[in-house]
């Protein structure tokens, strides 16, 4: 790369390097890779625009973990940020012959081959061969511990830099594709904002949702509360959550509803496993209640809630690779643009080691979880950290990547809050206006926010994730760096927005389509830039972090990211693989 190119990556990012940190960048080893991690640390850590104006050579050493000794005049690397590089002699890639499906490939000594297996929900404890990136970071920076899955610390691989260059699709490639589309509401919006589309729309969650508790054995004879009469000791009862309280003695007193009447029911804090599931309780959701009638008809004494839950989704045979995405944010001063062409080097099995090229090879399908472009207007003052500032625009510089993506991919894009489709939930997909150049490329389709979608028989539900904003408020517990938490508990509320009203916008639909009504075998979701990853009840739950760094809204809430971290379903195991 010439040194105007290295110069113009800096200065889309806001960067200003002064001769001294310039001349820094041009001696090391490899200036593109010098100058693409001090990029990311420098946009990841505390650093104002201000201080961005003129970074000094000194700046770069404290960075980059280098000091000068003065005796030699050489430098010394006091911490090394990247996992150490192993050095692969060029190789020239040879006609692929088929392979069994079951045959176990040859992997290298330094290559860690042990994933995620266990349908349970236990931890799953595996063999780690070599130190994951993710504790050295931890121990390298003052920033908070954050919590990463067991899961992930064990399945996380770091592609390996060793690119081999040959023209992609130079052999047409014939696969064949079981891929349907099971829920798209991308033309299923019939509201007209008026109060009766409001009580449909509430009217419907309950309807579905009691549908699926009314199938639990303590539910099946349930009692509407009008029917509650004095003779009745032991209720149970289908309800919706009104309102959400706390006694003077710590007691939770939430009051519900049916479509027939109100009724307040009290959680003590005496019983610890039942205090610590009405705390999980949010407006709007629909659950069973088992209580003892007060000698007030509208007043209960909660003795059990029970959620709609999911049942154990049984193991599916699967021979292909599934890879999933989100909050890519192109048009960004933050978007990691080379990790991201890492990304798409590795995926036409032109980068990384012998054995990820071999799980690139069985990659299918692509998933894209929501926002693709970093949007325009979706929050004040965003214009100054985009480095495209037309949305159009933004769309082509997606469709250049992806144009490059082997046409024998499939790739699916939802919609996420950055993308110009409508903002309320579900958001239909990515209209064409927009988006004209996605839409011209043969192996891409468009689907709704939410949406499910069959792979091979593999059932996906994608979910953005805006929702997670206002659980995270709402439940004492979660937090974003737990997202799979949060997951399971959407699972077993059987809805992916519950709380109406809040940050996350829900267009009162005749219908509610939040509904989770089919258990999938995979839950992607994205929208909070963290990667997680648990196996529940044999559901996958997964999200896919982002290809952006640390934004000001982040530095803010103290939000640290995980970029450049892509997830792989590789016949039907877990993989983690890190282009940064």
């Amino acid at each position: 790369m010439s040194t105007n190119k290295i110069l113009l990556k800096f200065a889309k990012k806001g960067i200003n390097l002064s001769p001294e940190a310039f001349d820094k960048v041009m001696n090391a080893e490899n200036p593109v890779d010098f100058a693409s991690n001090l990029i990311v640390k420098l946009k990841g850590d505390k650093f104002t625009s201000k201080d961005l104006v003129s970074i000094s050579g000194e700046t770069v050493d404290e960075i980059t973990g280098v000091k000068t000794v003065k005796e030699t005049g050489t430098q010394e690397t006091l911490v090394q940020n990247e996992e150490p590089k192993v050095e692969v002699k060029k190789q020239t890639p040879q006609k692929e012959t088929p392979k069994p499906a079951v045959e176990t490939p040859q992997v290298e000594k330094n290559i860690k081959t042990e994933e995620t297996k266990k349908p349970d929900d236990e931890p799953q404890v595996q063999e780690v061969k070599k130190a994951s990136s993710i504790d050295s970071l931890k121990k390298e920076t003052d920033e908070p511990e954050t919590y990463v899955n067991k899961e992930i610390l064990e399945a996380s691989e770091t592609i390996k830099d060793t690119k081999i260059k040959f023209k992609r699709n130079e052999q047409k490639i014939n696969v064949e594709y079981d891929f349907k589309i099971i829920q798209d509401t991308s033309k299923k919006s019939y509201t007209s904002g008026e109060l009766e589309n409001l009580i449909s729309y509430f009217k419907s969650r309950y309807e579905k949702l009691s549908n699926i508790l009314s199938k639990r054995p303590d539910l099946r004879n349930y009692t509407k509360i009008a029917d509650i009469d004095d003779g009745m000791d032991s209720l149970s009862l289908i309800l919706m959550v009104k309102e959400i309280r706390t006694s003077k003695n710590g007691h939770k007193i939430v009051e519900f509803e049916d479509d027939t009447g109100n009724i307040s029911v009290l959680f003590s804090n005496k019983n610890e496993d039942l205090f610590r599931e009405a705390e999980k309780l949010v407006r709007d959701e629909v659950v069973g209640v088992i209580a003892n009638k007060s000698d007030d008809r509208n007043f209960a004494f909660g003795q059990e809630i029970i959620k709609p839950g999911v049942l154990r989704v049984p193991e599916k045979p699967m021979d292909f690779g599934i890879v999933f995405l989100s909050d890519v944010h192109i048009g960004s001063l933050t978007f990691l643009e080379d990790a991201f062409q890492r990304f798409i080097d590795w995926i036409n099995c032109e980068y990384g080691d012998e054995e990820q090229r071999r799980v690139a090879e069985d990659v299918k399908y692509l998933i894209i979880g929501g926002d693709i472009v970093d949007g325009i207007g979706v929050y004040p003052n965003q214009d100054k950290e985009l480095a495209i500032k037309d949305i159009t625009e933004q769309y082509n510089e997606a469709a250049r990547f992806l144009g490059n993506i082997r046409s024998d991919i499939k790739i699916i894009i939802a919609p996420g809050n950055h993308d110009a489709s409508r903002v309320a939930e579900p958001q239909p997909a990515v209209p064409e206006e927009y988006a004209k150049a996605l839409y011209e490329l043969d192996n891409v389709e468009f689907i709704s926010n939410p949406g499910v979608v069959s792979l091979d028989g593999i059932n996906v539900l994608i979910y953005h994730g805006r929702s997670f904003d206002d659980l995270v408020m709402a439940v004492k517990d979660f937090s974003y760096e737990k997202s799979d938490v949060i997951m399971e508990e959407l699972l077993q509320k059987r809805h992916l927005a519950p709380i109406y009203g809040e940050r996350t916008p829900l267009a009162s639909e005749l219908e509610d389509y939040l509904v989770i009504d089919e258990v999938p075998d995979i839950f992607h979701t994205g929208h909070i830039h963290i990667n997680s990853y648990r196996r529940y009840k044999g559901i996958h739950l997964i999200n896919s972090g982002t290809f952006q760094t640390q934004t000001e809204f982040q530095k803010i809430y103290n939000i640290n990211p995980t970029p450049a971290e892509v997830p792989i379903i590789h016949k039907g195991k877990y993989r983690h693989f890190k282009f940064l």
